[in-house]
């Protein structure tokens, strides 16, 4: 779990959840809207809305990984390792 700040908690995402809870109850009463929606955004698509490209895209093939660039100061990426033993003797006096 590299980069998890949480630590195993799950990550609170209101406006995702808010989203679900609605799209849940929207397809209950409805059971073809969320084909409704992605139908529109086919359409828009097939128009040429980059936009809607894009979120097609994003979906079917996964997102496109970002590389890790520097600037012309310095690397992308520097790692520094540090391996340290340290031998500690105790006092006599303790």
């Amino acid at each position: 779990m590299a980069g998890n700040a949480n630590s195993g908690r799950k990550q609170e995402k209101p406006f995702r959840d808010a989203l679900r809870m609605e799209l849940a109850a929207l397809s209950e009463n409805d059971p073809k809207a969320l084909r409704g929606i992605a139908r529109v955004l086919l359409d828009k698509a097939a128009e040429g809305d980059i936009q809607a490209m894009k979120e097609l895209f994003d979906r079917v093939d996964g997102k496109v990984p970002q590389a890790v660039v520097g600037d012309d100061e310095s690397d992308p990426i520097s790692l520094v390792h540090v391996i340290e033993r340290r031998l500690v003797r105790p006092n006599p006096s303790n």
